[in-house]
């Protein structure tokens, strides 16, 4: 499955960061960015984590919340939350239902192996629940900043 700007984006409720839970229909209102990314404390998932904190007062100044979602329990979260001073929620989704409503857990290959993994994947939600922007395969560099300026031309 997968989901494209005009769908609307599917509800979930998933345990996150700290005890909590984060549900999308909560957030009614609110734009939303939500990121999903492969593994907890990895190379290219920290400097992800790291623009997204880095950018967040500028998302806040457009009513934006920055969620990130990957297969990692909420312990991992918790740690990797703590060693780089994340601001936002980290939700887990560790049996990959909202990876698979969201179409970002794919068939991937590394040297010549084939694997079962999270695309790197962003979503732009409007405050009604709808997918305004989608950018798949992401590239970490500029994103963030690349988010955010949809995120502006929303409002």
């Amino acid at each position: 499955m997968s989901v494209e700007v005009g769908d609307k984006a599917p509800a979930f409720t998933l345990p996150a960061d700290g005890g909590g839970k984060v549900s999308l229909k909560d957030l009614r209102g609110k734009t939303v960015v939500l990121y999903f990314y492969p593994k907890d404390d990895t190379s290219g998932c920290t400097a992800e984590a790291c623009a997204f904190r880095d950018a967040e007062p500028d998302f806040s100044k457009v009513k934006a919340q920055v969620i990130g979602i990957s297969r990692d329990a909420v312990k991992s979260h918790d740690a990797f939350k703590a060693k780089y001073g994340l601001s936002f929620p980290l939700v887990s989704d560790e049996d990959g239902k909202v990876c698979e409503a969201y179409g970002t857990w794919v068939e991937k290959s590394m040297y010549g192996r084939k694997y079962m993994g999270i695309e790197r994947s962003t979503f732009l939600i409007d405050g009604n629940g709808v997918i305004r922007n989608v950018w798949r395969k992401v590239k970490v560099p500029g994103h963030a900043e690349e988010v955010l300026k949809a995120a502006q031309a929303l409002k």
